[in-house]
C-alpha cells in the first residue's frame, strides 16, 4: 500500500489529539473497522493475570464492536514466542497484542538477541491495568515491617534469602531494585514460576518473597503468609493497611502491568479507535470495579502516554538489570 506524506501528516496530527474530549472517537477511516473478527494475541498460557483481565476486556469490547474478538494464547520463552508472533503479524489492524511489564519492559534488557524490538515493532494503545507486587514473608520470619527487614539485612549481609518466579522476572528485579536502593544484600533463590516459590514460602523453606498482589492476596488473607509492604508508589486498594515501600525508601516504585499494542505499521486511525473504545471502558466505574476484583487497577492512557510509559519502563528496568548483572544469556 503506498504511503502519502500528506496522509501521514494528517494522521500524526490526529495522534496528538488521542484521549482528548474534543476527539472522542477515531476518524472516519476507522468507521468500517472491524468488518471481520479481531485477534487478541496473549503471550502467556490461560489463567495468568494478563490473560484473565484481558479476556474480560475482550468480552466487554465484543459487546460494542460489530465483530467478535478471538483470544489466542501463544505462550513460551518468557513471552518471547507470542510477542515475536505479534510483531510479525499483518499490520492491518486486525491483530491486537497483549503487552506486559515482563515482555515489553524487562525482556529488552535481559535477553540478548531478542527477536522483537519493544519500541520499533509496536505502537502502544494503552496500559489496561497495573498490579503492584508486595514483599511477603513466612509468619515465622521475625521482621514484619520494612525498617525491621532492613535492620535484619544489614546485620547479616546476604544472609536473608528471597524467592522469585525465576531470573529476570519482575519479582526478581523488584527485589534487586529494593536491595540496591536500600544499600543491602539479599540472596536470590530462583524458581520455575511463582507457584513453586510460593509453596516453599508457605512451607517455611524460604523466609521471603516478592510476588504480585493478585496471586499473594488469598494467602495473606488466610494467614499462610504475612504482607510487609507493596511495591507501588501508593498503597494498594486491596490492602489499604499495608504500607508501600516508598513510604520508607523515597522514590521506590515497581509495578506489574498489562496493556494492548498493535504492530507498528498498523493503521493509525485503528490505533485511535481502539484507544478511544478501550479507555472509555477503563473509565467506566463498573469495569474498573471488576478490574479490582481480578487483582488489577484500571490505567487508561493516551497513545502518546502509553508509548512514553513503555520507553520509561525499558530505561528503568535496564538500569536495574545492569546494576544487578542480570542476563538470561547462558
Amino acid at each position: 500500500m503506498p504511503h502519502h506524506p500528506a496522509r501521514r501528516h494528517l494522521l500524526g496530527a490526529g495522534l496528538a489529539l488521542a484521549g482528548s474530549a474534543l476527539f472522542p472517537r477515531a476518524g472516519r477511516a476507522a468507521e468500517n473497522w472491524p468488518n471481520r473478527p479481531v485477534r487478541l494475541l496473549i503471550p502467556f498460557p490461560p489463567g495468568q493475570a494478563t490473560d484473565t483481565i484481558l479476556r474480560y476486556l475482550a468480552d466487554e469490547l465484543g459487546r460494542q464492536w460489530p465483530q467478535r474478538i478471538v483470544v489466542e494464547n501463544r505462550a513460551g520463552g518468557a513471552g518471547v514466542v507470542g510477542m515475536e508472533a505479534g510483531a510479525r503479524s499483518p499490520a492491518d489492524g486486525y491483530t491486537l497484542v497483549a503487552s506486559t511489564s515482563g515482555t515489553n519492559g524487562i525482556n529488552p534488557s535481559i535477553i540478548p538477541n531478542l527477536p522483537y524490538d519493544a519500541l520499533r515493532d509496536f505502537n502502544y494503545i494503552t496500559t489496561v491495568f497495573t498490579v503492584p507486587l508486595m514483599i511477603v514473608a513466612h509468619p515465622g520470619f521475625g521482621p514484619g515491617t520494612v525498617p525491621e527487614l532492613l535492620e535484619a539485612a544489614r546485620a547479616q549481609p546476604g544472609g536473608i534469602h528471597y524467592g522469585s518466579g525465576g531470573p529476570g522476572t519482575s519479582q526478581h528485579l523488584s527485589a534487586e531494585m529494593f536491595a540496591s536502593g536500600a544499600g543491602i544484600k539479599l540472596a536470590h533463590v530462583p524458581y520455575r514460576g511463582s507457584g513453586p516459590a510460593m509453596a516453599d514460602l508457605i512451607a517455611g523453606n524460604i523466609p521471603l518473597m516478592f510476588d504480585s498482589v493478585a496471586s499473594a492476596l488469598p494467602h495473606v488473607r488466610d494467614g499462610r503468609i504475612k504482607a510487609i509492604a507493596v511495591t507501588s508508589a501508593s498503597r494498594a486498594p486491596q490492602l489499604p493497611d499495608v504500607p508501600s515501600i516508598g513510604e520508607f525508601l523515597t522514590g521506590y516504585e515497581a509495578i506489574g502491568w498489562g496493556g494492548l499494542c498493535l504492530p507498528k505499521a498498523a493503521p493509525a486511525e485503528v490505533a485511535l479507535r481502539v484507544n478511544a473504545d478501550v479507555t472509555a471502558l477503563l473509565r467506566d466505574p463498573r469495569v474498573a470495579a471488576r478490574m479490582l476484583q481480578l487483582g488489577g487497577t484500571a490505567a487508561p492512557q493516551t497513545l502518546d502516554e502509553a508509548n512514553a510509559f513503555v520507553a520509561g519502563e525499558i530505561r528503568k528496568w535496564g538500569a536495574v538489570a545492569k546494576a544487578a548483572g542480570v542476563s538470561l544469556e547462558g
